[in-house]
């Protein structure tokens, strides 16, 4: 997905929320906005937003001196989350269709970003999670996402947001999970979940994890470690949760699901559903290559 003229007061609102969780300093803030607005001015709008996403975090460490400027809401994140994992795992495991259920409320965690939502309320998060079970939602795609996953046999699950990782790990925990690795960042960008916040979550205990040596929103693979991107051509099914690896990975041939929420106008115009909704898709190819091995087994059945 490419860069609209819609993401640039994104990019700018996003650069001054982190200056201002890194430092009270109007003058560092100033000097935070100028500077992105400099990048701005000579940013490739064919490239996907996380490219500048990360160009812009970088200043922001550079500039601010802070390392991590999200570390605080990340923390309260990941503290929100495990205080309703109990529940939310009992809810999944008495629900109808526990799988449904699962992808439901790994969506609903999704709310959990303050890249697109620095105001973000955690009484309102929680709220919002606590309605995604009875929220409208487009299931057609299960079916598909189930199969696709039973002929898999290296998943990568790729994650997005602290927090929001536990809400992976009820989904997780449904899937076949010898197969699953699970991937977080190289190092802190945003509020997206490093190592620590996987351990933190538990996810460390349930399946692999690596990082994918980055330092960008999203999946960059040209930035990512050589490790991880041979890791990535190896899998057979990559999970992508969130925004951001929506928009670095939409245009990837490799065989992907996306699931997200769709929290703002120019992914929602891109996705062509409404802001708010609920999304479980997969990419065209993968849609090919599904319905392809399909017609084989039919085949073979004749």
């Amino acid at each position: 997905m490419r860069i609209y003229l819609d993401c640039f007061p994104c990019f700018v609102r996003q650069a001054l929320d982190a200056a201002r969780f890194a430092t009270d300093d109007e003058e560092v803030h100033t000097t935070v906005v100028q500077s992105v607005l400099r990048l701005a001015a000579r940013t490739d709008t064919h490239n996907p937003p996380p490219v500048i996403g990360q160009q812009v975090h970088r200043l922001i460490r550079q500039i601010t001196g802070k390392e991590d400027p999200y570390r605080e809401q990340k923390r309260r994140s990941n503290e929100l989350a495990l205080r309703l994992y109990s529940e939310m795992k009992q809810d999944v495991d008495e629900a109808p269709n526990p799988l449904e259920a699962a992808v439901r409320l790994a969506i609903a965690g999704n709310i959990l970003d303050f890249g697109v939502n620095s105001s973000l309320e955690f009484c309102h998060a929680e709220n919002v999670i606590g309605a995604a079970l009875n929220e409208e939602f487009d299931s057609s795609e299960l079916s598909a996402f189930v199969s696709v996953i039973n002929q898999a046999r290296d998943i990568l699950y790729l994650g997005d947001n602290a927090g929001e990782i536990v809400f992976d790990r009820l989904l997780i925990e449904k899937l076949p999970r010898e197969k699953v690795t699970f991937v977080v960042k190289g190092s802190p960008v945003i509020n997206d979940a490093t190592m620590e916040d996987a351990e933190i979550a538990g996810l460390t205990d349930l399946v692999d994890v690596i990082t994918n040596g980055s330092d960008g929103p999203g999946t960059i693979l040209e930035t990512c470690s050589p490790q991880f991107r041979e890791r990535f051509g190896r899998a057979d099914l990559i999970i992508a949760k969130g925004q951001a690896n929506y928009e670095s990975l939409s245009s990837v041939n490799k065989p992907i699901f996306f699931i997200l929420k769709a929290k703002c106008p120019v992914i929602a115009r891109d996705l062509d559903c409404e802001i708010g909704k609920m999304i479980l898709r997969r990419n065209k190819y993968l849609g090919t290559r599904f319905i392809a091995r399909e017609k084989e087994k039919a085949d073979a059945k004749l």
